[in-house]
């Protein structure tokens, strides 16, 4: 099996000298079988969205100029332009470094699991340290089977924190942000890194699939295709312009998608408590 060029094992283990850090406070769907609902009033919808956000070093924002939380700010403007809604409170957990196995236990830890209870949606950027500690385990040799053997555990710690957030919250939605290739601009010859991420991808879209109210939300083409500079001078995390089209994407789905989902939740449990 070909090995890594050896420029790129340089460049990750640069990378990876982040250690997690304090969390920051910022204040596809499984088919089912139809259901049918009344018809919503055209201003309905909840006053106030609680959202939390969860995960690794692009939830808390690294690259942010305005040390702000990368895209929820621009998120949060989005999102509060919908006529529908009125004020939108984030919560930002993301620490940088997370892996998917220290996700998971943050969400069960008393600081997180009241704020979880109560969001509407739960937004998730994880498994991008996933691949990197993969990366570090297999320095001396790094091959791309060193990838395709962890897929399965990969797979089973995704499920788990769907699970732990859906066991907290039932009601709540969760987006799954998926993860990209920031070495395709400078190692565009280098195809396995795309196979890996594309992989990693593929899993997560596969979970999402097990799980109602839930979706995926590709951004890789964003740092792929783009016309401009989009990444932090890392070379590695989005700049200020990387996390605004971020946003943007997420905004798409959160309109096209996941707030009607979310108001015919509400509807409907007013409707029976009514």
């Amino acid at each position: 099996m070909k090995k890594f060029f050896p420029l790129l094992i340089l460049s990750i283990m640069l990378l990876c000298s982040c250690s997690p850090s304090n969390s920051l406070v910022f204040h596809q769907e499984k088919k089912v079988a139809a259901q049918v609902f009344q018809p919503i009033p055209a201003d309905f919808f909840p006053r106030k969205l609680t959202v939390l956000a969860a995960g690794d070093s692009l939830t808390q924002g690294v690259g942010d100029s305005t040390d702000q939380g990368g895209y929820l700010p621009y998120l949060k403007s989005m999102l509060e332009k919908d006529k529908g809604v009125q004020e939108v409170d984030f919560y930002n957990y993301g620490v940088k470094g997370n892996r998917t196995t220290q996700l998971l236990k943050r969400l069960k830890s008393p600081k997180i699991k009241p704020i979880l209870q109560q969001s509407n949606l739960v937004i998730l950027t994880i498994g991008g340290n996933d691949i990197m500690k993969i990366v570090k385990d297999n320095i001396s040799d790094l091959q791309v089977s060193d990838f395709l053997k962890e897929k399965e555990s990969y797979r089973s710690h995704l499920t788990q924190i769907f699970e732990v957030i859906l066991k907290e919250n039932p009601n709540a939605s969760i987006v799954l942000v998926g993860v990209y290739n920031p070495f395709s601009k400078w190692f565009s010859d280098i195809k396995e890194m795309d196979q890996i991420v594309a992989e990693w991808n593929q899993i997560g879209q596969s979970v999402v699939n097990q799980h109602s109210h839930s979706y995926f939300v590709s951004i890789g083409d964003l740092f792929l295709n783009a016309d401009e500079d989009v990444l932090y001078t890392d070379n590695f995390h989005p700049n200020d312009k990387g996390y605004k089209l971020m946003a943007e994407r997420l905004n798409e789905a959160l309109a096209n998608q996941v707030l009607p989902d979310i108001e015919k939740k509400a509807y409907t449990v007013s409707t029976e408590e009514n």
